[in-house]
């Protein structure tokens, strides 16, 4: 069973890291067509542009991002500018979705990689990251489900305690 959970965990992981990397992809042409539409405006790097703690997660070497910002400032001066550019989709998907409050069905001592949460709303949430060790049991607490940047959520018991990481399984 234990296994079960570590494989789940480990796709999950896997997934997301995956959508990380396309997202990046995805905001950095995002970048490029707004600094077209700007052509005036002098062309400024990828870190500068990028949350650095979400270009990190990609992995990209100091190589790689110097041959990027290489290659999308060339791409800038061969470029003319765009007629008119429609709205870009949001930089960070999930951000505009509200949190989710409920109730936790059953007890809560705190939470491991693998620990499942059933909401009274139907809803289930499994544990990505994150290790909380309660002083005191709680007894269907409250709890909000907060969304992060590039579709991560995170479960919050209390304000003033860590908030673990979790993905939906239901």
């Amino acid at each position: 069973m234990k296994v079960q959970h570590s494989a789940a965990i480990e796709h999950q992981q896997a997934v997301e890291q995956a959508m990380r990397r396309w997202q990046v992809l995805a905001g950095v042409g995002m970048v490029w067509l707004a600094a077209t539409a700007a052509a005036q405006a002098p062309y400024v790097a990828i870190e500068q542009r990028v949350d650095p703690q979400e270009l990190a997660r990609v992995g990209l070497s100091p190589a790689q991002l110097q041959t990027l910002n290489r290659l999308l400032r060339e791409a800038d001066a061969r470029s003319p500018a765009p007629p008119v550019a429609p709205a870009p989709a949001p930089m960070f998907p999930g951000l505009d979705d509200g949190p989710i409050n409920a109730t936790v069905t059953g007890q809560v001592d705190g939470w491991a990689p693998g620990t499942v949460f059933t909401l009274d709303n139907g809803q289930q949430w499994q544990v990505l990251k994150g290790e909380m060790k309660l002083k005191t049991s709680r007894s269907n607490p409250a709890i909000v489900v907060v969304p992060g940047i590039a579709g991560r959520w995170f479960l919050q018991v209390d304000e003033d305690l860590p908030k673990a990481r979790v993905f939906r399984i239901r």
